[in-house]
């Protein structure tokens, strides 16, 4: 019978970009898993940070070479939407590629600022304040921008929001405003339109009404966030198509406005067999925002994208050990694990979102369909499907065995509450990051060890 090495390569092809077998083992971006298991135990979260670099420098290339191909007069810049990851490695990680920020909360405001006192950024940065606000989020946004922070840019989700800062933001500060557009949901959904931002045919007549006359704001930017994500869809290229189009009718009443938030929604490699042509979609991303502008005779705008899981996903990764093997029934045979996926990756949970899942040993060993479960009391902390096939496959062996779900970096760790009190008090994981020195070695910190039962009780009030 075929190795489960034989058999995943006639399946999808493997090895692939930035996975490889060595000595019966898998490595991750030259880093050798089993050592770190045997270094930190299991479960184990890893970030690989160099990864989040390598991210932002492809897609900056890539919109700077169509911009040159299609002799696009506008610029690019590349901002992180920080809620896939607020964490400071990650944000400061992202930081080094001269990026921008976006941010959706109050506490994004404090955590800019304490950036700025460290040195990681300095006052002159954009930052794209989105999100339904809160007064105290209204309130930071106004205090930084009285602080000097020139660039934050408040994108107005609805029109009373504007009221605030035109009270008080000081005449002596002038502050640049983004107006958010309430997409059109995908045709799937249960609603028509989205509960964010303001509808299209507002748009024009409440900047004429609230902001034209006032000397104090501009509405440089125009925002919208296709739910989709940016794919080669015709529902895509449609809604592109008339945001674009309500930009250019927008700019003729107010020259001040130059920019266009595409929004986020780049994907990121979910699976083995991953197939999204970066390349061919953001030229043609750019490519058509140029002609609808040359239809309506305007002037391109420069483009602003909120990349967070393309930034993020694709550095992160959590390994298991297999804690024991059942035998439920004639067919259906479980490993079961050292962790849970209702507590560790909520997405696979929450919204049967699929990773990428890999053996970490015992390659050479015959394969067997196989679930996944997690160690709660819970009959939804299960796994039992890839993206490319309805099943599960690992090693068949008596051998201790070790997996990982790799490119979990987005949102998996704020979703689980790090830190926090999580379902059947499960802890949360060591958590160790990895950068790579100028001599290609490796150099490793554990960000947090495994939360131990002194920090739940304190948490739960049985303790001081």
């Amino acid at each position: 019978m075929q190795s489960y090495q034989e058999f995943l390569d006639l399946s999808v092809g493997f090895p692939q970009d930035g996975f490889e077998i060595i000595d019966d083992e898998l490595y991750f971006q030259d880093l050798n898993l089993m050592e770190m298991i045997e270094t930190y135990g299991t479960p184990l979260r890893f970030t690989y940070l160099p990864m989040i670099t390598k991210k932002i420098q492809q897609a900056k290339l890539l919109f700077q070479q169509a911009i040159v191909k299609n002799n696009y007069r506008g610029s690019y810049k590349y901002c992180y939407c920080t809620k896939s990851s607020h964490f400071r490695h990650i944000v400061e990680e992202a930081l080094k590629n001269e990026i921008h920020l976006e941010t959706s909360s109050a506490f994004d405001m404090p955590m800019i600022d304490a950036l700025e006192k460290k040195g990681a950024v300095n006052k002159d940065i954009t930052v794209i304040c989105n999100g339904f606000k809160t007064f105290q989020y209204k309130t930071y946004i106004i205090d930084m921008l009285h602080d000097g922070f020139k660039n934050i840019i408040p994108v107005l989700d609805n029109k009373e929001e504007f009221n605030l800062y035109d009270d008080e933001i000081e005449m002596d500060t002038p502050c640049n405003l983004g107006i958010r557009i309430a997409a059109e949901e995908q045709p799937d959904s249960q609603f028509y339109t989205s509960r964010l931002g303001v509808r299209m045919e507002d748009v024009i007549d409440f900047y004429h009404n609230k902001i034209e006359e006032n000397p104090n704001f501009q509405v440089k930017l125009l925002h919208f966030f296709i739910n989709s994500g940016i794919s080669d869809t015709p529902y895509y290229w449609n809604e592109l198509e008339k945001y674009v189009t309500l930009y250019c009718k927008f700019k003729k009443v107010n020259p001040a406005l130059d920019t266009l938030d595409i929004g986020g929604g780049m994907p990121f490699k979910d699976s083995l067999v991953f197939d999204f042509d970066y390349e061919y979609m953001i030229n043609e991303i750019v490519s058509r925002i140029k002609e609808i502008c040359a239809d309506n005779d305007t002037m391109e705008p420069d483009i602003i994208t909120e990349f967070g899981k393309y930034t993020v996903a694709e550095a992160s990764g959590i390994l298991y050990k297999v804690l024991g093997r059942k035998q439920q029934n004639d067919r259906e045979r479980w490993l079961m694990l050292d962790g849970s996926f209702i507590t560790n990756l909520p997405d696979v949970w929450a919204l049967n979102q699929k990773y990428i899942l890999l053996p970490v040993n015992n390659w050479d060993s015959e394969y067997e369909r196989v679930n996944l479960g997690g160690i709660t009391c819970d009959g939804q902390d299960y796994y039992n499907q890839e993206a490319h096939m309805n099943s599960v496959f690992m090693p068949k062996t008596r051998k201790v065995q070790y997996l990982g779900f790799f490119n979990t970096g987005a949102y998996q760790e704020v979703l689980s509450g790090y830190g926090g009190i999580h379902h059947c008090l499960l802890p949360s994981p060591k958590h160790v990051i990895i950068r790579r020195n100028r001599d290609e070695t490796f150099n490793f910190e554990v960000f947090g060890e495994e939360q131990n039962s002194k920090q739940v009780l304190k948490i739960l009030g049985y303790t001081t």
